[in-house]
């Protein structure tokens, strides 16, 4: 590397704003610390998980360095909170009940019945799945698994489910709990919009970054994301309404569902008869997100505080201690309680008081920046903006009521970036005039006025060496005083690129279990949302494939829009081309597995009509650009 690329000192701004926040809040509180190594059994001798092929996807001593002194890089309470994220190994909850903390950026909760284990949440890897499944059985035996429960629709929480059984356990009864909907969620949300977030979940959770002072500390929700392979087994038991109760191996369930919190399919498990309760991701050490920066639905706050409150009065008097499927779990009948009114009351308020502002006329901008929490929920260390911050929940609250839009007629039309930013660079002078400016700027301490006024230069003038250098300085410096973890990493990583280039995008969900576990119908609309409209604004061509043992299915692209019906079809939308087939060589064929020629030739499809209508039909399907720009045009 060379100079140029090198991460840089704090400014001096940044060192002094690091130190109040020492005087700010209660670092001398240790609680957490304390709850976080209770009931540490022991961790994996070989700190290291890798894939088949010997690639790292998991280093246990990664964040060693957290054990030091923190530097004036990096925000005191992040640090604190990324210290007790990365503490790693296999810990009592209470007898019977274990976590594997540590091991990828969720946890892995063990349940002992009868005979074997209840598994609650897989981790997002098979690889981190196994090594923790190996790590709880060193130390209690090599139990079976004898059920399995996905708490809700994040990936981290099902795609290590590889790593700890297999399709012919589930067949053999081995029974797999989740909340109605799940599959359907998990499977959208990774496919459809899945190449944009997972580029932006790159810089989210800061993957290409050097972990160390620098660099990446932490995401505040747990460490980093694991790059192991994401699998799914679909759910063969729906839990469909609160107090559904289901016994695996002896163990006893209660549920209650709670859509649309963290996630649009969720929910929270009771263990009555070890008065313990498993809150999900619905109640962790940090403020969440109520729209993470990845990118996903806006989460409503109302709702999400509305569970919680139903959440204690369902469970509140027998509830000795509350675990997560992030961080270390809360214990005591009091504390418990604490914790989630203090859960509550936050996302509470910042729903009230987003709504009270925006009905006085306020735009999200000018909200973000007035709201401030309640002292007493701002020194309880569980309400911090570690993964979700006030700024951009309140923003996204004001989106879940009244979109994009905040009413002033000046931003209705506005030139796109590159055009606006050209204008802006000549109003002001032209480009040198600015980063003289900007200069003044960035050592007067305004790193936030520096980010926005620069980036008009870089998207006037992407290739501007010394707009991109001054840019990347003043992210820089914005992620070393950033308190939120993945805004920390946002800044570095786009700092990191204005340095020395595109860094990818080191993870990715599109796997192959979640594309099998698309339905027909979310299959053809994959393929909709894929096709290049302005291209084919002049094609009509109907195809109809005709499923053995099922009703056909006709395909029409017309007016740049492709559309799907099952059963019969009017004779308007006579297709140009038969296709019969199994569905299973149907699905092949949509996702590229399979060319129908090969087919034919195979005797496994049969055509009428014209076979150039799918390749012309194929050829209008755009491919997503899983590497696209993020902080320049």
């Amino acid at each position: 590397m060379t100079e140029t690329t090198e991460p840089k000192r704090a400014e001096p701004g940044i060192v002094v704003g690091n130190a109040e926040v020492r005087k700010r809040f209660p670092f001398d509180d240790i609680q957490d610390f304390d709850d976080a190594g209770r009931g540490f059994i022991g961790t994996a001798e070989d700190t290291v998980v890798r894939d088949s092929d010997g690639a790292v996807v998991w280093e246990l001593d990664a964040y060693g360095f957290l054990d030091e002194e923190c530097p004036g890089t990096a925000n005191p309470s992040l640090w604190r909170q990324s210290r007790l994220a990365a503490q790693h190994g296999l810990y009592e909850v209470v007898e019977g009940v274990y976590q594997v903390r540590g091991f990828d950026l969720s946890n892995m909760t063990l349940v002992e019945g009868d005979h074997g284990v209840l598994v609650i949440d897989t981790l997002l890897s098979a690889e981190t799945a196994a090594a923790a499944m190996a790590l709880y059985r060193r130390h209690r035996g090599d139990r079976p698994v004898t059920g399995v429960v996905y708490t809700h629709s994040h990936v981290d929480h099902f795609g290590g489910v590889r790593g700890i059984v297999t399709d012919e356990d589930v067949a053999n009864g081995v029974p797999v709990f989740a909340p109605e909907g799940l599959l359907e969620h998990a499977v959208s949300e990774n496919v459809y919009a899945g190449t944009a977030m997972n580029r932006r979940a790159a810089y989210m959770y800061g993957a290409a970054l050097p972990k160390g002072e620098h660099g990446q500390i932490g995401a505040g929700l747990g460490q980093t994301l694991s790059t192991g392979a994401v699998g799914l087994i679909a759910p063969t038991v729906d839990i469909t309404t609160t107090g559904q109760t289901e016994t695996v191996d002896g163990i006893r369930l209660v549920f209650q569902l709670t859509p649309g919190t963290e996630a649009p399919s969720e929910l929270n498990v009771h263990l009555p008869d070890h008065n313990a309760l498993c809150v999900a991701e619905n109640a962790t050490h940090n403020l969440h997100n109520l729209l993470t920066l990845r990118g996903a639905q806006v989460r409503n706050p109302h709702v999400w505080a509305r569970y919680l409150t139903e959440t204690i009065a369902l469970f509140g008097d027998s509830a000795d201690v509350a675990f997560a499927s992030h961080h270390w779990p809360v214990w005591g009948r009091e504390r418990v309680l604490t914790f989630l009114s203090e859960q509550r009351d936050l996302y509470a308020y910042l729903h009230d008081q987003t709504l009270r502002m925006l009905n006085q006329g306020m735009t999200p901008l000018e909200i973000a920046e007035e709201m401030t929490v309640p002292p007493a929920l701002e020194r309880a260390w569980n309400t911090h903006g570690y993964y979700g911050s006030v700024s951009h929940n309140v923003k996204a609250v004001y989106q879940h009521y009244l979109g994009w839009f905040d009413g002033n007629p000046a931003h209705l039309w506005e030139h796109p970036p590159t055009e606006a930013a050209k204008r802006y660079v000549d109003f002001m002078g032209g480009a040198d005039a600015v980063l003289r400016r900007a200069r003044e700027s960035f050592a007067g301490g305004d790193f936030r006025w520096v980010a926005q006024v620069v980036n008009h230069v870089l998207f006037a003038d992407p290739g501007n060496p010394d707009a991109r250098t001054l840019q990347a300085d003043a992210l820089e410096q914005l992620g070393y005083g950033s308190e939120n973890g993945t805004w920390r990493n946002f800044y570095l990583t786009g700092a990191l690129e204005l340095r020395v280039g595109s860094v990818g995008t080191p993870t990715s969900t599109l796997a192959p279990d979640l594309l099998a576990a698309l339905t027909l119908d979310q299959l053809f609309d994959s393929l909709a949302i894929r096709v290049d409209g302005p291209r084919c604004w002049d094609a009509d061509l109907t195809i109809r494939f005709n499923r053995r043992d099922a009703d056909p299915v006709t395909v029409r692209l017309r007016n740049g829009v492709l559309v799907h019906t099952t059963g019969t079809t009017p004779a308007a939308a006579a297709p140009g081309l038969d296709i019969s087939l199994e569905e299973a060589d149907l699905r092949a064929l949509l996702l590229g597995t399979e060319q129908l020629g090969a087919l034919v030739d195979r005797g496994r499809a049969e055509i009428t009509g014209d076979m150039a209508e799918l390749t012309e039909l194929l050829g209008y399907l755009g491919t997503p650009d899983p590497n696209f720009a993020i902080v320049t045009p």
